[in-house]
């Protein structure tokens, strides 16, 4: 897929949110969308350092629209209070792009413990990485999610892996032909991006690790009106970049591990009382 953000269309009308969006490739996703006429949120945990991107970007783009959603990822309650505070604003939103993540951190846990638009109007993507390769056995380990004694590399590549996982079973939900699209109750087009190495911060922490590769996502590639209904669901990358493995793994094929992983977050999220 051929791409350049020089080349988005006019996007005046259209809601974006972009978490990780004051930094990296997250700032100028939300940079280019901006000059591109869309309304963009940009979400990031600190007011201060959202609060500056946003007047850098609009230095540049004084006309620019956003507005600062404050999101802790590392607490779903912050999500959830983030999500709902949204829902208050817009009534639509045409485009998700999930950037926000960490590579290769000293183990932690988290404060929790752990109106109808024509087809392709609406797009989630999500990050993840060729790092989903080196996710431990079996691909999830369900006993132990945390896996508290594996090196960072095992959870990154769990968590990557589990961004593909996630995105068939949008697929499958909301993508064409999925039951919400044949009852005219939405037609949602998902995608997964592990585009290459990127330099950005995100790198500080692989570095500090070991291991010097800098993986990251660009996101903006997919946005292009050049995506087509029969892409919804699947894997992109960047081609042709040296020493960098193209392929999936079995587990990222996997249907009945998607909706295993499904099951046990929806379980998670209700223990946790973020869902019904």
């Amino acid at each position: 897929m051929t791409f350049h953000p020089d080349t988005l269309p006019d996007l005046k009308g259209r809601v974006f949110i972009v978490t990780g969006g004051n930094s990296g490739i997250g700032y100028h996703t939300v940079a280019y969308l901006a000059e591109h006429g869309a309304h963009v949120y940009m979400c990031a945990r600190s007011p201060e350092k959202g609060t500056a991107a946003i007047a850098n970007i609009k230095k540049t783009h004084p006309s620019a629209n956003i507005d600062l959603l404050q999101m802790d990822l590392m607490d779903l309650a912050s999500v959830v209070a983030a999500a709902k505070h949204f829902l208050t604003l817009e009534t639509a939103l045409h485009g998700l792009i999930n950037n926000a993540g960490i590579m290769a951190t000293p183990f932690e846990m988290t404060k929790d413990d752990r109106q109808a638009l024509p087809p392709g109007s609406v797009r989630i993507v999500n990050l993840t990485s060729a790092g989903h390769l080196s996710a431990p056995k079996g691909g999830i380990n369900f006993e132990d999610p945390s896996l508290g004694d594996s090196g960072p590399w095992a959870r990154y590549g769990q968590s990557k892996l589990s961004n593909i996982l996630h995105t068939r079973t949008l697929h499958k939900t909301y993508g064409p032909g999925s039951p919400s699209a044949r009852n005219g109750e939405g037609e949602i087009w998902v995608s997964s991006v592990h585009p290459g190495m990127v330099e950005t911060n995100l790198a500080t922490s692989a570095q500090e690790s070991g291991w010097g590769m800098a993986t990251v996502f660009s996101t903006v590639r997919t946005l292009g009106l050049d995506m087509k209904a029969e892409q919804s669901g699947e894997y992109f990358e960047i081609w042709g970049r040296y020493f960098e493995p193209w392929w999936q793994s079995r587990e990222a094929k996997d249907g009945e591990l998607a909706e295993k992983l499904e099951e046990w977050t929806k379980e998670a999220m209700r223990k946790g009382g973020w869902v019904q």
